[in-house]
């Protein structure tokens, strides 16, 4: 009994599959770090997505290599992070099954692209009271 292993060896890496086009251009947070409460408040995470790869020739400093002082080859990848603009921030209480959001509240000034992207979903921007007394977490909203 013949193996696939030996006559037909699969072809590129199951890490990039499925190979279609991507369903948002831009990136996404897929999870935050823990947040210290001890310091004060700031943006805890940054949108960037992989944008491709290229090489660069540079000089080694490495004492006691054998490429010491030579210039070398080396891989590098290409990260893309648009410039983000925040437009509201999101307040979360703790609940038994973990985080619920709470309270959005958008800014009062946004811009037209920003307004056609939420149309559907922007709420009522009147409840910025209760968002600062009673949430746990908040992160912000970015286009």
């Amino acid at each position: 009994m013949s193996h696939r292993k030996f006559r037909a060896p699969r072809h590129g890496s199951l890490g990039f599959l499925p190979r279609k086009r991507c369903a948002r251009h831009r990136g996404k947070v897929k999870s935050f770090p823990k947040d210290d409460q001890s310091k004060p408040c700031h943006l805890t995470a940054f949108m960037g997505h992989k944008a491709g790869m290229s090489h660069i020739l540079r000089e080694v400093d490495r004492v006691g290599s054998r490429s010491h002082k030579k210039e070398v080859v080396e891989a590098v990848t290409i990260i893309e992070t648009p410039p983000m603009i925040a437009v509201g921030v999101v307040g979360y209480i703790e609940t038994p099954r973990g985080l619920r959001s709470f309270k959005t509240v958008f800014a009062q000034h946004i811009s037209d692209e920003c307004k056609r992207r939420f149309y559907k979903n922007c709420p009522d921007l009147r409840s910025e009271r209760t968002l600062a007394t009673r949430s746990v977490t908040t992160r912000v909203v970015l286009l």
